[in-house]
């Protein structure tokens, strides 16, 4: 019988903060520091900048029980990235300040920071900042993202028009799937070990999601630049509906053009859950939503296989259009 790995714990405060993040960063080849300066130039070059802010919250955003913190860290930093290519900028810094309660030791957030490099890492991020307060409620993660525009890109995010192109990077519902498979097998646990093995591709989507580091890269390389674009992390419905708002415009979503895995529809006749409502408002995809001129749409097709046409934009409302030509209004939590 093989010896059972024995787990250190070192409670933070033994270390105390500095200390803390000074291991941390130890060998990691980055910096820490209390803020990133922005250089607005470089060889000469002058370049624009995007920052957003992004907040998780334990027992809203995500459940520890099945959620390893590795994991979290990477996705936590994802959902910083994707916000910045979804607006057409290459990832450049990430800061992070983690609230923590006396019930995370320091390799519990050493296995965050853990996730948040490998992250950093894949989509070159330059700079990171880290940080931990107290918490007096769990794990609280909040992570500011930049990003810096190619040097490569001279005419970004023309006019909306209508009949604008909607594409996608991916296939949808494939992450609530997953996210429903570990609920359900939570609420049955037993203290027995659940077999998840037939469940690999939507927990992968909802666990350790991807997105294509170079996919801004692809449209400077293609000679098309997208009009405008959103991070899906709250379901196709939201971002829908949000872009009708910022453009003042309309879209039609067709269902048939919608790319689904084929595990993703099994899951969903397992528990019973409509494949369309959880693409429209299940969230978690961590998919990108592109809006681009309708003239473009060759390029796409021979340049950009990885984006998908799901429909376009319209003079108002927004709309879910069967193969069949019945349409039924989008709505999404949030909105109504």
């Amino acid at each position: 019988m093989a010896e059972k790995k024995k787990i250190t714990r070192t409670e933070i405060k033994e270390l105390g903060r500095v200390k803390a993040l000074e291991q941390l960063f130890k060998e990691s080849g980055l910096e820490n520091g209390e803020v990133v300066t922005l250089s607005g130039k470089e060889e000469k070059k002058n370049y624009n900048f995007v920052s957003c802010n992004k907040m998780m919250l334990e027992g809203v955003d995500f459940d520890l029980t099945y959620v390893p913190l590795k994991y979290l860290g990477y996705k936590a930093a994802l959902l910083g990235i994707g916000t910045v290519y979804s607006k057409g900028y290459a990832p450049y810094s990430l800061s992070f300040t983690i609230g923590v309660s006396s019930k995370f030791s320091f390799e519990h957030i050493s296995d965050l920071w853990a996730g948040i490099r490998s992250a950093a890492k894949i989509h070159s991020v330059e700079k990171i900042t880290f940080d931990l307060t107290p918490s007096m409620s769990g794990l609280m993660i909040s992570c500011t993202a930049t990003g810096r525009e190619l040097a490569s890109v001279t005419e970004k995010f023309p006019k909306v028009s209508a009949n604008s192109l909607i594409c996608i990077n991916g296939n949808l519902g494939s992450a609530c799937m997953g996210f429903y498979v570990l609920e359900r097998e939570k609420q049955a646990f037993t203290g027995k070990q659940p077999d998840l093995a037939k469940y690999k591709y939507p927990l992968s989507q909802y666990l350790t999601p991807e997105i294509e580091p170079g996919i801004i890269s692809s449209f400077a390389e293609a000679g098309v630049w997208p009009s405008a674009g959103y991070f899906m992390t709250r379901g196709l419905g939201d971002a829908v509906k949000q872009l009708s708002k910022d453009l003042g415009c309309g879209a039609d979503i067709y269902l048939d053009k919608i790319p689904v895995a084929p595990e993703a529809r099994t899951v969903s006749e397992e528990i019973g859950i409509d494949i369309v409502t959880a693409i429209v408002n299940g969230g978690d995809d961590y998919r990108l939503l592109y809006i681009f001129p309708l003239e473009a749409h060759d390029k796409i097709r021979k340049e950009l296989p990885f984006l998908e046409v799901v429909g376009h934009t319209t003079k108002e409302g927004c709309y879910l259009v069967s193969p069949d030509g019945n349409r039924l209004e989008i709505k999404a939590q949030g909105w109504q």
